[in-house]
């Protein structure tokens, strides 16, 4: 069948989808970035509902928050996973940042709603976080490197390093590329139009999370509606402390480490080797 001049960009969102590699650069700036999602925070759940609940959900079980603890989550959007962290936190300190006051409005509105009172959100940038050296236990960060620029990312994982404790985890999920057929779809309709997608391209973060001080326990590739995530929990501590992880995840036979195994091997660590 022949295709028409009109159906031609339509079909060439399909065809090749699932060989594409990530563009080299974000192609909205920063300051773009927080009037987009000021505009978007009224309709954002119903995205974040539909193509990222699960990807969310395993960062959450991942993070393995627990009573007492000191946890960021930067970027936090709407609050999707920031209400969870404070429902889990009610006796430790819970902040959360983002440089769209339409999300953070919406995500305010949330933490209200649930009756929650034990946290703090405010304006504020990966690039700069205004929080001591060593403060937080945890830190959590969802969808936002797809949207920095490449020679952002070093600021930003330095940045997280800087606040996390000697012996603190770091849990990110981002879009990536697709894996599978059909997958590669919402990479092409980045490249139609940034906007559409929020500005977000699909990224892999390994690499450059080893090359600034963390080592990567697990990566973990998740979609839903052909939607691809990937969920990385990566340690501030030495790398015999990943190769202990790595080991439970592999003796779980699935490649993924229960929240429950990811406590008992942090509990089983020796305190002498925390130190950096």
């Amino acid at each position: 069948m022949s295709k028409s001049p009109e159906t031609e960009p339509l079909m060439a969102i399909f065809i090749g989808m699932d060989q594409l590699s990530p563009p080299a650069k974000a192609r909205v700036s920063q300051s773009d970035v927080a009037v987009l999602y000021d505009r978007l925070a009224g309709v954002y759940d119903l995205w974040g509902h539909l193509t990222e609940s699960k990807a969310r959900n395993r960062a959450l079980e991942l993070a393995d928050i627990h009573p007492g603890q000191q946890v960021l989550e930067v970027a936090v959007g709407t609050g999707l996973a920031f209400v969870h962290i404070v429902r889990r936190n009610p006796e430790g300190r819970n902040i959360g940042i983002d440089i769209s006051g339409g999300m953070l409005a919406k995500a305010k509105r949330r933490l209200q709603k649930a009756g929650l009172t034990n946290y703090q959100l405010s304006i504020g940038s990966a690039l700069a976080i205004a929080e001591p050296d060593a403060s937080f236990d945890v830190l959590l960060n969802n969808y936002m490197f797809d949207l920095l620029d490449e020679p952002q990312w070093t600021q930003a994982i330095t940045e997280f390093r800087r606040v996390l404790k000697p012996d603190g985890l770091l849990v990110l999920a981002n879009m990536t590329q697709g894996e599978t057929p059909g997958s590669g779809i919402y990479e092409r309709l980045y490249r139609l139009s940034p906007s559409l997608m929020g500005g977000c391209r699909g990224v892999r973060m390994s690499e450059a999370l080893e090359h600034n001080g963390f080592s990567v326990i697990l990566r973990e590739y998740v979609q839903q509606m052909l939607f691809p995530t990937e969920v990385i929990l990566a340690s501030r501590r030495r790398r015999v402390f990943s190769d202990q992880l790595r080991s439970a995840a592999s003796d779980s036979g699935t490649g993924s480490l229960p929240s429950s195994r990811l406590f008992n091997a942090r509990m089983r660590l020796p305190k002498s080797i925390c130190s950096m």
